[in-house]
């Protein structure tokens, strides 16, 4: 299984959260999976560290790397798809990542309920 970490599981797996489920930690850990981290996640904390809304690790490139997690960039397929989404989840940062997690054959993983009325295969985090 292919998976793309939603922004809040990004940390919570950086931090070895409790909050992670066992069976998404379980399947983050598995040498099966690829395990991809997009540049709109490491955008987003950008953002929302700098405005003081998040804590997040000031090394998370090298974090991430260490983790052995993939890199997935924006194209702009994504982004029309994104643009193009039905209008039910108005943050930017997720419905980009619902676009790169259809466009790119990837289980998201979150907690968003919000995000599983989208056509997109989920591991949710109970």
């Amino acid at each position: 299984m292919n998976l793309l970490l939603d922004t809040h599981v990004l940390i919570w797996a950086l931090e070895n959260n409790s909050r992670l489920s066992m069976e998404a930690r379980d399947a983050i850990i598995d040498g099966e999976n690829m395990v991809f981290v997009s540049a709109v996640s490491v955008w987003e904390i950008g953002i929302k560290k700098a405005m003081g809304k998040l804590k997040a690790p000031d090394n998370l490139l090298e974090e991430v790397a260490l983790h052995r997690f993939t890199p997935l960039n924006i194209h702009f397929e994504h982004a029309q798809l994104a643009g193009e989404l039905a209008d039910i989840h108005k943050d930017p940062f997720d419905r980009m990542l619902i676009a790169q997690a259809i466009l790119e054959k990837l289980t998201l993983v979150t907690r968003d309920k919000t995000i599983a009325r989208y056509d997109v295969s989920l591991l949710e985090i109970k």
